[in-house]
């Protein structure tokens, strides 16, 4: 969970509606989570929403670098997709 002195932070927290990669199922997960467990496969699905970690220099501080490292790829593979379907466009 993001810490306490972010000023980044959401004061009322909003509810994510994602779908497992794994198995389909719907998760709901709070928009201050970092991570949830599928509660039909077990499988961990993060909050790719979280984008304040690309760029606060406090954000391994703030979510672990675990966790940084996890949301970084994410954040990557997301750029890549975009950029693939933007040339793909063209």
């Amino acid at each position: 969970m993001i810490m306490d002195g972010c000023q980044g932070k959401e004061r009322t927290p909003t509810i994510i509606e994602k779908t497992c990669p794994n198995c389909g199922a719907e998760i709901e997960l709070f928009s201050i989570d970092t991570e949830m467990v599928c509660e039909k496969c077990g499988y961990k699905v993060f909050n790719d929403t979280l984008n304040c970690v690309q760029w606060c220099k406090y954000a391994k501080d703030c979510v672990g670098e675990e966790m940084y490292e996890n949301m970084m790829i994410i954040a990557k593979r997301n750029k890549e997709k975009i950029e693939a379907e933007r040339a793909a466009k063209k």
